[in-house]
């Protein structure tokens, strides 16, 4: 789940986490990793937000999980669910999918005091090539971003990666208002990761920092707004927005990708309702 951005320094609020720590971290992203899998194992045209929910938080709880999202700030549901122009936080509802949608799932689970959060669009059948490049650029963001996640490295670094792959090289529209977070004891820790930035600004990276990196991207301009019910975030064009995540420990000289979106993988590919995905390079 994301943040909001604010402006500030945040340095001084920043917990490193040990080894042992991260190790617990990644338990929780596994389970959240098997959950976005068995939820693109159930996709298909006439599937619903509320059933994938609903097998999501019985698939965490039965492996001793708690669902994080559930309850956060009063958010109905285990899973954000945003399809098409919802660029996140979705409430999952009785609407069918449709064989042209593309659906954001966003996971959260906190496990044994820490949590793991991790997130991926499917593409259905009749998606068209435009949004798959979309999402395919979108996707190869995220990994340009994790590359930068290493000591000695600053936020902005990440920023940057990812704005210059996703709206400098590709023409698409960054999200501004919402951002990746540090993640722990907390669903939310510091710093903000924004996915837009320059070069070598913001705190400087520290063994042990654990952080969600996740490119929020348009296909048109970057503008979003908030729908009534207070969490849905929608383009302000209503062109379609995807959105990839992963929890990255920050390490000395590769980033340590805590998420497993290989079991996601494996399950579309099995998935005849879905379309593969790859990232852009």
């Amino acid at each position: 789940m994301t943040g909001l951005f604010s402006s500030g320094d945040d340095s001084k609020k920043v917990f490193y986490k040990t080894d042992d720590e991260i190790e617990l971290i990644r338990q929780s992203c596994l389970i959240v990793s098997k959950t976005l899998a068995h939820v693109g194992s159930m996709l298909k045209p006439g599937v619903t937000g509320k059933e994938i929910d609903r097998a999501a938080e019985e698939l965490i709880r039965d492996h001793g999980g708690r669902p994080a999202f559930k309850g956060y700030h009063d958010f109905p549901a285990t899973l954000c669910v945003s399809f098409n122009d919802i660029v996140v936080h979705g409430i999952p509802s009785n609407r069918e999918f449709r064989e042209d949608d593309i659906v954001s799932v966003d996971c959260g689970v906190e496990l044994n005091g820490y949590y793991g959060d991790a997130a991926f669009t499917f593409p259905f059948t009749a998606v068209q090539p435009e949004v798959m490049e979309l999402l395919s650029v979108t996707y190869g963001s995220l990994y340009k971003g994790i590359e930068q996640a290493v000591v000695g490295h600053r936020i902005g670094d990440i920023a940057f990666a990812i704005q210059d792959f996703a709206e400098r090289k590709h023409g698409y529209g960054v999200v501004r208002e919402l951002v990746g977070h540090g993640v722990g004891r907390s669903l939310h820790e510091e710093p903000e990761v924004p996915n837009y930035g320059k070069r070598g600004k913001g705190m400087v990276m520290r063994e042990g920092l654990v952080i969600a990196i996740e490119p929020m991207v348009n296909l048109g301009v970057k503008e979003v707004y908030q729908a009534q019910d207070g969490w849905t975030i929608h383009t302000r064009d209503r062109k379609a927005s995807a959105h990839y995540e992963h929890s990255v420990a920050v390490r000395k000289n590769k980033a340590d990708v805590l998420s497993d979106h290989n079991y996601i993988l494996e399950a579309v590919k099995n998935n005849p309702a879905l379309q593969i995905i790859s990232p852009k390079s």
